[in-house]
């Protein structure tokens, strides 16, 4: 039956998709180009290259293809993923527009074909002579001007001058479409643009403050560097790691807390894309969970690798620190492999008179968090959406989507994330580097 089920959601997914690309290919091409044309074979070969590049994306890496054949299908795959989207949305918006355009220039023409009317009956009624004067004796009689002309006939030299010839104006349809076609690009391509420059630009950092009533005075101001989701790949690498070891370095945190989804291939692969972070630096040490996406990645070998990094796994697990206790559960994927989150083996026997900060990778389990007298838990994982308008739908599948909210006495925050999963791509989901700052409520 499973087996089935994913049969069934493939098909859908790619019946979709081949929907998605039609209409695209109509509205860009087939409204706006001439059959037989270079621009509409071009458009044509590319409705079907493109998406191809796309599947082979999303499937290279699970079906284990070279590392370097996966970074070519990655970068452009990935991007007209996230510009199907926003083209599709940008066209969708031309649609409300195309038939308001059409009766404007329509009107337009029909007020210009009225003045024209009026034009030519005016002047056809100046051009007629007086009544009251004979023809004759104001004009030159045709025989006059046809011996003037060596005897052809004024009707034969009229008719004889070859008329000057106007290039074919495009009909108004055709205007309309490409006008609609050509803004829905500028508009489409544009967000992507604009997306994609801010995930390579590096994640800008956010600060917050949070009272715990449990903190003691001597850890207040303590200051918790939070990273989530930097989702090394084949998109994002060594760069995009130092990137952000650079911002976090110069926040000067009492500690960091990277909250999973590190990656997204194995060792062999990413291992030297993940080297800066042994160059962290904050004054109590460097915490590490694992991501869903560890334990699609091999979560074995890369908990052995953070560790070779300088970085401490917390693996239901927990260390105190002045003033307050720091724990760590693996992610929930990790049920597959038995290595699910434990949050008995974590904090089932620590002192609840202390302050506990949890890092747990995904938000959904804040519920365990409370029962256990968590205070404050840092997750990330939903990465805020990452693409407009996917802003709603991670609100509609976790506690909560993104920043600071409370259950109970414990409070959740979660990060939008560092990297992008996917399309290198942000749009109204600015990735983030937050500086959580404790606050005690203790006199």
């Amino acid at each position: 039956m499973a087996v089935a089920g994913l049969v069934v959601t493939v098909i859908v997914v790619l019946a979709l998709l081949a929907g998605v690309h039609r209409y695209l290919w109509r509205r860009f091409v087939g409204d706006t180009t001439a059959e037989g044309s270079a621009l509409r074979r071009a458009g044509t070969v590319a409705a079907y290259v493109l998406p191809l590049l796309s599947i082979g994306a999303l499937v290279s890496g699970r079906a284990g293809a070279p590392f370097r054949l996966q970074q070519v299908l990655a970068w452009p795959g990935y991007l007209w993923l996230a510009a199907v989207l926003y083209l599709t949305l940008a066209l969708l918006v031309g649609e409300a527009v195309r038939p308001v355009l059409r009766r404007v220039l329509a009107n337009r023409a029909d007020r210009a074909s009225r003045v024209n009317r009026e034009g030519a009956d005016a002047t056809a009624a100046a051009s007629e002579p007086p009544a009251d004067r004979p023809n004759g004796r104001n004009r030159p009689s045709t025989a006059s001007v046809a011996e003037a002309s060596g005897g052809a006939a004024p009707s034969t030299l009229v008719a004889d001058a070859p008329a000057p010839q106007r290039p074919a104006a495009p009909t108004r349809r055709l205007f309309v479409a490409r006008a609609v076609g050509g803004a829905a690009a500028v508009a489409g391509l544009g967000t992507v643009g604009y997306g994609t420059y801010g995930v390579l630009r590096g994640p800008r950092v956010k600060r917050i403050t949070v009272p715990l009533a449990k903190l003691p005075r001597s850890a207040h101001g303590y200051r918790i560097a939070v990273v989530s989701d930097i989702h090394l790949g084949p998109t994002l690498g060594r760069a995009h790691t130092q990137r952000i070891v650079d911002t976090i370095n110069r926040t000067q945190p009492d500690l960091v807390a990277v909250v999973g989804d590190l990656v997204d291939g194995t060792v062999a692969d990413l291992g030297p894309a993940a080297e800066p972070l042994a160059r962290l630096s904050s004054r109590q040490g460097n915490f590490f969970v694992t991501g869903n996406h560890e334990y699609y990645s091999g979560a074995a070998q890369w908990i052995d690798q953070v560790r070779e990094l300088g970085l401490h796994p917390l693996e239901n697990s927990r260390v105190e620190i002045d003033g307050f206790d720091l724990a760590g559960v693996n992610d929930v994927a990790g049920e597959s492999e038995r290595q699910g989150p434990d949050f008995a083996l974590a904090l089932g026997d620590r002192d609840r008179t202390r302050a506990a900060v949890l890092l747990a990778h995904q938000p959904v389990v804040i519920h365990d968090a409370v029962a256990h007298g968590v205070d404050l838990q840092l997750s990330g994982h939903t990465h805020g959406g990452q693409l407009w308008p996917g802003k709603y739908i991670a609100d509609l599948a976790n506690p909560t989507g993104a920043g600071l909210d409370r259950y109970g006495d414990t409070q959740l925050y979660v990060s939008r994330g560092a990297g992008a999963w996917g399309p290198p791509v942000r749009v109204g989901a600015p990735s983030d580097i937050t500086v959580v700052e404790l606050a005690s409520l203790r006199a």
